[in-house]
């Protein structure tokens, strides 16, 4: 099966499971929704995405029925018209989606929200698979196959994409998750958001002598606005309505931060105010042309400003507290995102069986 589907180009590159009958069928026994019931169309080639076709590809995944459900709300959020995704399948820039899990269903289907998130964990294995079955869909019905449908240089995240869960647990008093500050769910809804990202690093947070808390606290603060004041083109189609990218902080911090009066509002208006980009630094680099250039109006008005804010506004910059807890360091997405797209997740009538099962499965 994985020589077929290396010629015909169906797959990652790395081995894949059968998407046997009888394992589809499995696999459906997450789904909300009828098998048939049609999704929308996957860009560019515009292959019709329904949710067996999900089933389908998380079953090639290596996935299980109770991923289900998050895959189909973060599938249902790619194909929303906002996102642009059809531009970004074909663009060189090496965009990926960035899916972020809020709710129960987060800690009931083994989703990571600590050390190595983003990262390889068998204890906590759903969200590659949950990211790999996307871009599976992303390529076998989109058809962004890379270097001919996907002219991504570099490709950087695409075999798993960027799931993870927020670590709700570990917000600070006040601090509301990601899903209800963004798009307003109420706290503990299960759901999604999804955004567009370019490229992912680490910055170093932690001062290295013996500063006091608020020394630390405001130079760390510091050294993560430097990062991200730089004239990176990629922030410029999601200026008015989008993200440019996705900070991480992990639980340690954000408790250190809020103990010393830091809320969420106050990271963000730091971090948007000492971002902004010097005129003269857009102009040496040529970035005023590619804001000219944008189809937004307001995004080509905002060349009067000097200096340049990122986004039009803090909260266009998502703020999560996810990552294992160690005080040295956060983690930033680059955004490359017209939109930032929510979706609430739909449960099966069976899900307590499907939790008993993984239990008896997996430990």
């Amino acid at each position: 099966f994985n020589h077929l589907a290396l010629s015909n180009r169906w797959g990652d590159g790395l081995p894949l499971w059968p998407p046997t009958p009888q394992r589809v069928q499995w696999i459906l026994r997450g789904a909300a929704a009828p098998a048939s019931k049609m999704l929308g169309k996957m860009p560019p080639r515009g292959g019709i995405v329904t949710v067996e076709a999900c089933a389908v590809a998380l079953a090639m995944a290596g996935g299980r029925p109770e991923y289900l459900p998050v895959l189909v709300a973060a599938v249902e959020a790619f194909l929303d018209p906002s996102m642009s995704a059809d531009q970004l399948q074909a663009a060189s820039g090496s965009a990926f989606p960035v899916v972020i899990v809020n709710g129960p269903v987060r800690n009931q289907i083994r989703l990571n929200a600590g050390f190595g998130c983003l990262g390889p964990d068998p204890q906590h294995p759903a969200g590659a698979s949950i990211g790999r079955a996307l871009r599976l869909m992303q390529q076998d019905l989109g058809g962004a196959l890379p270097g001919t449908g996907a002219m991504a240089n570099y490709g950087g995240m695409r075999y798993t994409n960027a799931v993870f869960a927020e670590d709700e647990e570990g917000l600070p008093s006040g601090w509301r998750p990601h899903g209800t500050e963004r798009h307003g769910f109420a706290s503990g809804t299960n759901s999604i958001s999804l955004a567009f990202a370019s490229s992912a690093t680490n910055i170093r947070r932690r001062s290295a002598k013996k500063e006091t808390a608020e020394e630390d606290a405001l130079q760390g603060m510091h050294r993560m606005a430097d990062f991200l004041r730089t004239p990176n083109l990629h922030c410029i189609p999601g200026w008015t309505e989008g993200t440019p990218g996705v900070l991480m902080i992990p639980n340690i911090v954000a408790q250190r931060m809020a103990e010393l009066g830091w809320t969420q509002r106050s990271i963000r208006e730091f971090l948007w105010e000492h971002s902004k980009i010097p005129m003269a630094w857009l102009e040496r680099s040529g970035s005023v042309s590619w804001i000219e250039a944008d189809s937004n109006p307001a995004t080509r008005a905002s060349l009067a400003l000097d200096p340049w804010p990122i986004p039009a506004n803090p909260e266009k910059l998502i703020l999560t507290v996810a990552g294992g807890g160690h005080r040295t360091n956060s983690y930033w997405l680059q955004g490359y995102s017209r939109a930032v797209v929510g979706r609430r997740i739909d449960l099966p009538s069976g899900w307590d069986a499907l939790l008993r099962d993984a239990e008896r499965d997996l430990g």
